[in-house]
């Protein structure tokens, strides 16, 4: 049996944000030979392309995690009608330096949740034109714009029984996409 290990990238660095909370519900839908990795982000310096040569550790580290995995899951708030700038910052680091991403054809889904009625739909459409130029395959289809609702979330850390078909069949998807990438 093949393993699939999925670098998570948690847009929001708030220790019990909606997003990082989703992120671990979403992983208790997935097959079990499917494992997360949610990535490290906050100790990237700000990225200038005067460090181009010689990067952070911080920043040696994602991109050997990006390469490594299988798969990608992006799960971000909406700031400002965009992506935060923390996962911008490492979107831009494991890009470069120009000709050396560790982006390009690694299979993507894009997730986020928001308290807002339509959820991180923009933040989302945002993402998704930067991961084109890079080249990452991004699951379409089905979309995911998630309002956080008090039932969202069960006491254990999974998906509530309200949004839990719904998103069983996200995974499911996603799955799908990733294996169809990795064959």
């Amino acid at each position: 049996m093949n393993q699939y290990q999925i670098i998570v990238l948690v847009g929001s660095l708030r220790h019990d944000s909606f997003n990082r909370r989703l992120a671990g519900a979403m992983a208790k839908l997935a097959p079990s030979d499917f494992s997360f990795k949610q990535a490290q982000i906050d100790d990237l310096p700000l990225y200038n392309q005067d460090d181009d040569a010689h990067q952070a550790d911080s920043v040696i580290r994602l991109k050997s995690e990006i390469r490594t995995a299988q798969g990608l899951l992006f799960v971000t708030p909406e700031y400002n009608r965009s992506i935060p700038g923390v996962l911008k910052n490492a979107i831009d680091h494991a890009s470069r330096p120009y000709g050396q991403s560790a982006w390009s054809c690694k299979p993507a889904g894009v997730l986020g949740v928001s308290v807002g009625a339509i959820g991180t739909a923009l933040a989302q459409q945002h993402l998704r034109n930067i991961l084109a130029y890079l080249d990452v395959p991004t699951l379409g289809q089905p979309e995911a714009f998630i309002q956080a609702k008090d039932d969202l979330f069960q006491q254990d850390g999974g998906i509530g029984e309200g949004s839990k078909k719904f998103l069983q069949g996200w995974m499911d998807h996603y799955v799908a996409w990733v294996k169809k990438y990795t064959v």
